[in-house]
């Protein structure tokens, strides 16, 4: 008997890639052999000239239920450190092209610290989240609790973290873990909305907004405003700026290249 795919890859266009988990009779849980799929698949589609925004979803009723306990319910402390699960998610940071995570039903403990990585995550309004780790007789160990601390603030952070509540999407939404609450069953027609219309901007800006972004939370305002500077005045090395500007002047639709 064929084992079904973990890890679905779709292409809506051109441009923009889907990728879903497919692990419905475990809840969408992540073992380490779909960590390393969609790490793989994210490197490709990352390295891919076409594509311009990356989607990762799972289905209608869950997202992903978190990391596969019965992988490492019996593991000790050196096998756990050689898994090294993190790097997994770091390509998904790491990945030039925006990527938007698509979320329904239960988005939980390593599912929500997989939608964390992605730029703009998208949550259909029935979904639940939470980081319930400690439950289990653990923490959440895949970012979970720094990038929650940094997104909520210290006490919001301890509170759930402590606790390992559950949590809705507009709760979510006003505490400034997701960009935007769809109604239920259509966060990933919501999301692909929003592809779409990245795809349609400037690739290099997208690029370095991303880069930016990131890279300037970790820094001094200071040092974020100089990255901010060199940025802009690298986009006026494209062919992309000349266009963009062009086109607002003569009153049409830009056609963007990536150049």
């Amino acid at each position: 008997m064929t084992m079904p795919d973990p890890l679905l890859v779709e292409r809506p266009s051109d441009d923009i890639i889907v990728l879903r988990l497919n692990r419905p009779a475990v809840r969408n849980a992540l073992n380490l052999p779909v960590r390393m799929r969609l790490s793989e698949e994210i490197i490709r589609y990352g390295d891919d000239e076409k594509a311009r925004c990356l989607i990762i979803t799972g289905s209608d009723t869950v997202f992903a239920a978190g990391a596969d306990i019965a992988e490492m319910a019996e593991a000790g402390p050196i096998e756990i450190m050689a898994r090294n699960i993190q790097k997994y998610w770091r390509t998904i940071m790491d990945c030039p092209k925006p990527v938007i995570a698509a979320v329904e039903g239960f988005t939980l403990g390593g599912g929500l610290e997989l939608a964390l990585c992605a730029d703009i995550i998208v949550a259909g309004e029935g979904a639940k989240l939470g980081l319930p780790e400690v439950k289990l007789g653990i923490l959440a160990g895949g970012g979970g609790t720094q990038k929650l601390a940094r997104l909520v603030g210290r006490q919001r952070a301890m509170l759930l973290l402590m606790t390992g509540r559950m949590f809705g999407a507009k709760e979510a939404f006003d505490m400034g873990i997701v960009g935007e609450v769809a109604p239920a069953g259509q966060a990933l027609a919501r999301a692909l909305e929003t592809a779409r219309e990245i795809a349609a901007m400037p690739p290099i800006s997208i690029m370095q907004i991303k880069e930016i972004v990131n890279a300037g939370l970790n820094a001094p305002l200071e040092t974020a405003l100089m990255l901010e500077r060199k940025a802009l005045q690298l986009q006026f090395a494209t062919r992309d700026q000349k266009e963009g500007m062009k086109a607002f002047l003569e009153k049409r639709k830009p056609n963007y290249e990536g150049k």
